[in-house]
């Protein structure tokens, strides 16, 4: 039997998954002691059952309280305990940039993987690593977004162009145009700071098609509002703007339509607004594959 276990504010795709998978659904009591410490509590019997935790990673430090319903599972008899984590974070440092810096991705996975016994993400921030092999040694699963992204596109959109900001992007954009059967094309981005960078003008002409934005992570959203000027600035029409993780750390919404985009859109891996893109069925087919 398999039981999914809601980390607070992940508590919809803890019931989409166990729908899929014909789960039980457990809420864990979380509340913090005078002192502020966490108290768990899962009032369940889980003995001899595969548990899955379902939990992003966005929104604070969820680490420790994912360590602490782990532990509590395995003391209550879990066979095996997972992880699904809709958005992983703990990737942009995959690499020592400069002297005396923390290579944090490295760091962060081995405390994982001596948390849990597997992982199943969406769509990680993989940058200079190939997989999240290099990092985890435990078993892990990504489920990608490509379908469901493409499948959004083909109802909503007439005559896609996909366009990718950056080199870093074209793993998503080329997923996305293999599904829809959409041309795209890669621009060149050079990034000074984390709010400053500069975008490679687009190749046209457009021909009546409407130019989609993809990305996998927008926080500050200065790649894909540079990228919308300068499509703007080549005549074509307004931009409509998807990412897969709605990570926002600044009014990103605003500021893309002052710089010319129709608005965004983004899959549902963190809870925003702007969330129109399901990706349950993805993580459910990733979790069946993990649980054999």
């Amino acid at each position: 039997m398999t039981v999914v276990i809601a980390v607070p504010g992940t508590e919809k795709h803890a019931r989409d998954l166990a729908t899929r998978l014909g789960a039980t659904v457990v809420t864990p009591e979380i509340r913090q002691f005078p002192d502020g410490e966490v108290y768990v509590r899962i009032d369940a019997d889980l003995a001899n059952h595969e548990v899955v935790l379902v939990g992003s990673m966005h929104g604070g430090d969820k680490f420790l309280l994912i360590a602490f319903l782990a532990g509590t599972a395995r003391d209550l008899g879990a066979r095996r305990v997972g992880l699904v984590a809709p958005y992983l974070a703990y990737l942009r440092q995959d690499t020592r940039f400069k002297a005396g810096e923390g290579v944090t991705a490295t760091y962060f996975a081995r405390l994982m993987s001596s948390t849990v016994d597997w992982l199943v993400t969406v769509d990680p921030h993989l940058h200079r690593l190939d997989s999240l092999d290099h990092v985890y040694s435990i078993p892990t699963a990504i489920a990608r977004a490509a379908t469901s992204i493409a499948t959004y596109i083909t109802s909503e959109i007439e005559h896609p162009i996909l366009v990718g900001p950056d080199a870093e992007s074209v793993q998503w954009v080329a997923a996305v145009a293999a599904v829809c059967k959409a041309p795209y094309q890669i621009l060149e981005k050079t990034r000074r700071g984390d709010r400053d960078v500069s975008i490679s003008a687009p190749s046209g002409p457009w021909n009546g098609h409407t130019p989609v934005l993809i990305d996998d992570i927008v926080s500050t959203g200065k790649t894909m509002i540079e990228a919308t000027r300068q499509l703007r600035a080549a005549g074509s029409a307004p931009p409509v703007c998807i990412a897969i993780h709605a990570v926002f750390a600044d009014a990103v919404n605003d500021e893309l339509v002052s710089a010319g985009a129709k608005g965004i859109v983004t899959c549902d891996t963190i809870p925003h607004v702007t969330n129109k893109i399901c990706v349950a069925d993805s993580i459910a087919d990733a979790v069946r594959a993990r649980l054999g």
